[in-house]
């Protein structure tokens, strides 16, 4: 099932620091009851509603109760007041004990104690495989593993093969100079039409900014010693912004410098053929289709945004982690679900094979790739995928995003309000004082 919603993120709040002041982090596994032993108990799982499907979790369950006799219940939630749901179910004392959490919220929950450590574990969850990094790397927190990669989304470029092809490209392009040749052509051969967009990317589009500054080598931010601080100012940041600015200003409009991707819809734009190509997820193939009943499977084309580094751009990657509360009765049942539900096993027969989710490792990409029921307009994302940030890990970063700072941040980079190192020490400066508090 490939057709799947753009999954919502819900924004952390300060409620969370309720679950047990600021500490950081919650017990171990080592010191909690690691009893595999099912017999006569329940295990309670908070899975999210749009991610794993009833057939994925019941594949699930069953592996697991046959394995250990212990029953599950599963609670599905909805996004709407998700954080704090969470964070009240946290602070009691019979909590859920697996909970499904968007991987950029996994940070915050982490560091107010209400999620369980599970370092010890991570080489039998993983079985030695490489975890998704945009998945691990916000569910570790000063070190410690809190949350273990469930399924990911990552973005790449979606294009229309019909209007490429009409201006004599038909092979995707592997290489940054490819890459915009292809698009010099396409716009050329569109350039009577006002209305047409070579590649509409919005000026508030802050997810194409971050592959742009990574690419780079920059960072958002850094975490030394516990304490978070912005680092967009940096050289090779500033370069990434320069380098996003450039492309943005060449092959998007001049309208879209001051827009974010809703309005108007990018997929709608697609599918309608005043643009060639977008920056999404996977959800864009069955939204434009859908839009647009005229545009077939065939017409869609998909491929790794490629970077001026020589490499594809890291991709900015969307998911969830499977995460056990610290105050779990049933830690050593929760592992074993969690080890179940992550497996390559898992991950290909059913949340790549039945979901259509991305894999979580590395290895299950390339697995899933050589299927023979591998969709080809797939092939972008799976790519893009082997390379894959997250947002900074910061228990605070949902502040950044629920004030809409940093989408002012890159319209300002766009309209040409300020240069890129004017606007990103100011956005350093406003992310440090977010981070401090």
């Amino acid at each position: 099932m490939w057709h799947k919603k753009t999954m919502m993120v819900a924004a952390l709040t300060a409620a969370t620091l309720a679950l047990s002041g600021c500490s950081v982090g919650g017990s171990s596994a080592s010191s909690t009851d690691e009893s595999t032993d099912g017999t006569g108990k329940t295990l309670t799982i908070w899975a999210m509603q749009g991610d794993y499907s009833t057939q994925t979790l019941n594949a699930i369950n069953s592996a697991f109760t046959k394995k250990t006799g212990a029953k599950v219940k599963v609670e599905t939630q909805q996004w709407t007041d998700i954080t704090t749901k969470i964070t009240t179910a946290l602070t009691t004392s019979t909590p859920p004990d697996v909970l499904d959490i968007g991987n950029t919220q996994v940070a915050g929950f982490a560091t107010s104690g209400g999620l369980l450590d599970v370092s010890s574990h991570k080489k039998e969850l993983s079985e030695g495989n490489e975890w998704l990094s945009g998945l691990e790397d916000p569910a570790t927190v000063g070190g410690k593993l809190y949350g273990v990669p469930a399924f990911g989304a990552a973005r790449a470029v979606v294009y229309n093969k019909k209007i490429w092809a009409d201006a004599g490209v038909t092979s995707e392009p592997t290489t940054w100079d490819e890459f915009t040749a292809d698009l010099d052509k396409v716009a050329a051969k569109n350039a009577s039409n006002a209305d047409f967009t070579p590649f509409y990317l919005p000026g508030q589009y802050w997810y194409s900014m971050l592959q742009f500054v990574w690419d780079a080598g920059g960072q958002v931010a850094q975490e030394k010693d516990g304490k978070w601080t912005g680092t967009m100012s940096n050289a090779k940041s500033v370069k990434g912004l320069e380098e996003w600015k450039a492309f943005q200003n060449k092959y998007s409009s001049k309208a879209s410098q001051s827009l974010d991707t809703d309005s108007p819809d990018q997929n709608q734009m697609l599918a309608d053929g005043t643009t060639s190509a977008v920056l999404a997820n996977s959800a864009a193939l069955s939204s434009v289709k859908t839009i647009n009943s005229s545009v077939s499977s065939d017409d869609l084309g998909t491929f790794a945004m490629p970077g001026q580094s020589g490499k594809n751009q890291p991709a900015m990657t969307a998911g969830s982690d499977w995460t056990i509360a610290s105050k779990s009765k049933n830690s050593g049942l929760a592992l074993e679900w969690i080890k179940i539900a992550s497996s390559s096993d898992i991950q290909q027969k059913w949340v790549f094979g039945h979901d259509g989710w991305l894999p979580n490792t590395v290895e299950g990409l390339d697995k899933a790739m050589k299927s023979s029921s591998f969709p080809e307009a797939q092939k972008g994302f799976f790519e893009a995928a082997k390379d894959s940030k997250a947002t900074p890990g910061s228990a605070n970063w949902a502040t950044i995003e629920g004030d809409k700072s940093v989408n002012s941040f890159t319209q300002s980079i766009a309209t040409g309000t300020a240069t890129p190192a004017q606007a990103a020490k100011s956005f350093d400066e406003h992310m440090d004082e977010v981070f401090a508090k």
